[in-house]
């Protein structure tokens, strides 16, 4: 599917919390990474759309500063 690579995420979370996904890395790692990956995904689109919706924006203002 896709090259990967692995990486060490350092986070703080709440004990109870933290106990959970502690268990859930020992008992399904991969579960794990695709909670991560989902994030990491929608961040990611998140970022582009508010990037894309700022550039229109500024368009639309020269646009209409020229009339």
């Amino acid at each position: 599917m896709w090259e990967t690579r692995s990486v060490q995420v350092t986070v703080q979370l709440p004990h109870d919390i933290a106990e959970q996904a502690i268990e859930v890395q020992k008992t399904d790692p991969e579960f794990l990474s695709r909670v991560v990956l989902y994030g990491l995904t929608r961040r990611s689109i998140y970022t582009h759309l508010r990037e894309r919706s700022r550039d229109q924006a500024s368009d639309d203002l020269s646009a209409s500063r020229a009339i």
